[in-house]
């Protein structure tokens, strides 16, 4: 397979820059995966798991909202929070809890339609159900 460049960056740092064969990511209206040559493509992501395949093996990334480029020699990932799905501890999971409670909460209050909120959390419920697998 033909490799591609991959890079992941979150507000607080750099988390990877490597090639790859295979991106999967979670993306807003589902999951996607992406390889060399793709079509040109962006998406938002939700919250979930991206995971990276490369020559030493599997990457994988707890991310947080964002945005995922695609292009046919690589992929660019701007999360709004991320990190290693081998460095998740509890304080990590209790914080995407509250981030997506507060958000539903914060819809109710302005009046706004919740659902969007609402998918959010249940997108952070099924990320933390597979981190503590």
């Amino acid at each position: 397979m033909a490799d591609f460049t991959f890079d992941l960056v979150s507000p607080e740092r750099r988390l990877a820059q490597m090639d790859a064969t295979e991106v999967q990511i979670p993306g807003a209206d589902g999951d996607m995966t992406a390889m060399a040559y793709h079509s040109p493509t962006i998406t938002t992501l939700r919250p979930g798991i991206l995971s990276v395949t490369h020559s030493g093996g599997v990457s994988e990334f707890v991310v947080s909202g964002g945005f995922a480029e695609i292009t046919a020699t690589g992929v660019s990932v701007l999360a709004e929070k991320a990190f290693l799905r081998s460095e998740a501890k509890q304080e990590h999971v209790d914080k995407l809890v509250s981030d997506a409670t507060a958000a539903v909460d914060a819809a109710k209050q302005s009046g706004v339609d919740v659902d969007e909120a609402e998918l959010a959390l249940h997108h952070v419920s099924e990320t933390v159900r597979t981190l503590l697998v």
